[in-house]
């Protein structure tokens, strides 16, 4: 790739890490020390950054300058996985490929609200398994309190609801089947003993 098409190609790239960074215009501003306007037009490619703009925005970014220009489709290895936040909840997607089961992380952010339960039902069969915190599961009539290393498994058509255990946050996986589909875990069949 030659410069000219590097700098052309660099205000798509910009953008498209500010999104991947979930960052607003003024927010990349305050963090670069570079004007939202001047951000605005070089995202645009209206305006050829300086190098002192390129060394800001790749440290905001968290990339190398030899990234921040240089980078193509197919060059970089690394697996990119955009979280989506909804329902209070940021859900990091594991798995990529239509239909069966789905896999994700799911994490919810610490608070010292009170947190209503607002039950919802959809097809599916889904399982969590709790890394981190303490995570609340409103289940039909039932309200309980997942610890770290415990697993739930239930009908998506049962009325649920996910949420924090206490003020502190939590981080959990999920595995879900839209048809139904549950998880199978396989055990070693146990020893017999000798005698």
């Amino acid at each position: 790739m030659d410069t000219d098409d590097a700098v052309r190609d660099l205000g798509p790239r910009l953008r498209e890490l500010r999104a991947r960074a979930e960052l607003t215009l003024a927010e990349v501003s305050k963090d670069a020390g570079i004007g939202v306007s001047t951000l605005s037009r070089l995202e645009s490619g209206e305006r050829r950054p300086s190098v002192d703009h390129l060394v800001k925005l790749a440290r905001v970014y968290r990339v190398t300058l030899d990234e921040l220009v240089t980078a193509e489709p197919g060059e970089d290895p690394r697996v990119r996985v955009k979280s989506v936040k909804r329902h209070g909840m940021t859900h990091t997607p594991l798995t990529n490929r239509p239909g069966g089961l789905q896999a994700y992380k799911l994490a919810i952010e610490a608070g010292t609200g009170a947190q209503v339960p607002e039950l919802k039902t959809h097809e599916g069969y889904e399982w969590v398994y709790v890394l981190n915190g303490k995570l609340r599961l409103a289940l039909g009539s039932a309200d309980m309190v997942l610890l770290p290393g415990e697993a739930a498994e239930f009908d998506t058509r049962t009325p649920h609801w996910f949420g924090r255990g206490d003020e502190n946050a939590v981080e959990f996986l999920s595995i879900f089947g839209r048809q139904g589909e549950r998880m199978h875990l396989r055990a070693r069949p146990a020893r017999k003993s000798a005698g």
